[in-house]
């Protein structure tokens, strides 16, 4: 039997969300009250996802090692920097009325799922203890050996990619030729040469590579197939991306400054390597092919349990039931890249590029109410610590927050200052963008 698709219940959607139809008025007070927050944020700091025994074929000294047992495993600082950060959206949502501070009560108006890779698990879980410490929190999330469609809707069978298309939307971008991203990206693998092979940065001619390190950034960039978890292969620019990912987490791990890019890089210099495996990202994640494909489920469900949230019905393919009002979901960079590619969300926060997935940055959706006109509007925002708020372990308060921008949503914000979105035309404009094939209201 044929899977409900999101579009077969498109027209039923936009009904339940007509009370909000209306456009936004710009008023200079603000009169709305949050009814529900949705938070879908990245995991905190871990250890490099490449084995260590690959990345010291990459550099000329060996990496610095993480105090874990593996690759992509969330820190000890990851975890306490994760339970900071819940601590602080404990007292945000507290003074927005959203939660009453009775751990035990406010434990039944929370949903939290991770992906199903560890570091997920554990930084949701980590979020939660700092959210609400007196209560236990159940953290959902699938199997080891299984596909969340959520997150991996692909994997699930939910979704399905065709390669040609995704290898021709990604060429497109590049101008046909992959190799053309080595000269627009010249300084950074630059930079990223001289941190690996240990030599002044600017140094004329750079030195050779040493006989037993691989020069990352020589490897030629082709877009082709991918395989299990990539959409498309990026050739060299995938691996430069994997040899730098170290680098900004040292820093925010807190380790020595000598061992942050072995004592070459200063914050400034991490941001600039760090464009390079954002470059990586934005091609693989935001092409509006893709994104259609690997996020249009999520946005499907993101989007019901907002209407779900303002009209007190249970709507099929929700979060959560009709009194959930805060929604954790953590996952990875690619995840979050995704779904801000698929509405064509931007953010830029001080010491990050442009869209930069910082660990534990989140973006936050907000549904909130008049209380003069009864309208429900989304408000969007990116929220993350700052590099030095990580590196430091810097206790988060209402007085001194993470850093945080409002998000404007093409086709819906107002020209308010916080980019105000009727609830009833972002429904709309969710339902033009969420490819129906790639949507199952079940899953």
């Amino acid at each position: 039997m044929k899977r409900p698709r999101f579009m077969t219940l498109a027209i039923g959607l936009a009904a339940l969300a007509a009370m909000a139809a209306g456009s936004l008025a710009a008023q200079p007070v603000d009169d709305t009250q949050l009814k529900q927050a949705i938070v879908f944020g990245r995991h905190s700091v871990r250890s490099p996802v490449a084995p260590t025994a690959t990345l010291n074929t990459f550099s000329a000294q060996p990496v610095p090692d993480f105090g874990v047992s593996g690759p992509g495993i969330l820190t000890a600082n990851g975890k306490t920097l994760e339970t900071i950060l819940g601590g602080y959206y404990r007292l945000w949502l507290t003074q927005e009325g959203l939660l009453t501070g009775n751990d035990a009560a406010d434990a039944n108006l929370v949903y939290f799922r991770a992906n199903v890779i560890e570091r997920t698990i554990d930084s949701a879980k980590a979020f939660a203890a700092g959210l609400l410490p007196a209560a236990g929190v159940t953290v959902n999330y699938y199997g080891p050996q299984a596909s969340d469609p959520l997150f991996d809707p692909v994997g699930a069978g939910v979704a399905l990619l065709n390669q040609d298309m995704a290898v021709a939307a990604v060429s497109g971008r590049v101008g046909g030729s992959g190799q053309s991203l080595s000269s627009a990206y010249a300084s950074e693998f630059a930079l990223t040469r001289s941190v690996l092979l240990g030599y002044p940065a600017g140094q004329s001619p750079p030195p050779a590579a040493p006989a037993n390190v691989v020069d990352v950034t020589a490897i030629p960039i082709a877009v082709t197939a991918g395989s299990a978890g990539t959409p498309v292969g990026l050739g060299g620019l995938l691996t430069v991306g994997a040899a730098v990912d170290p680098f900004l987490m040292e820093y925010a791990d807190g380790l020595p400054s000598s061992e942050v890019g072995w004592g070459q890089l200063t914050a400034e210099g991490i941001s600039q390597t760090s464009r390079v495996s954002n470059l990586a990202i934005d091609l693989e994640e935001r092409t509006p092919y893709l994104a259609g494909v690997l996020s249009s489920n999520l946005a499907s469900h993101v989007v019901r349990s907002m209407v779900q949230a303002a009209t007190g019905n249970a709507l099929t393919g929700s979060l959560g039931n009709p009194t959930t009002k805060l929604i954790v979901l953590i996952a990875s960079d690619t995840n979050i890249s995704a779904l801000a590619g698929l509405f064509d969300l931007d953010w830029l926060l001080p010491g990050y590029q442009p869209d930069f997935c910082s660990p534990g940055g989140a973006i936050v959706f907000q549904l909130r109410q008049s209380q003069s006109t009864g309208e429900y509007i989304v408000r969007a925002s990116y929220v993350a610590q700052t590099l030095d708020q990580l590196r430091n372990l810097t206790a988060l308060t209402l007085a001194a927050p993470p850093a945080g921008a409002p998000v404007f949503i093409p086709g819906c914000s107002g020209p308010n200052a916080t980019f105000d979105c009727p609830l009833g035309r972002f429904v709309r404009l969710a339902t033009h963008q969420i490819d129906p094939d790639s949507a199952d209201l079940m899953n």
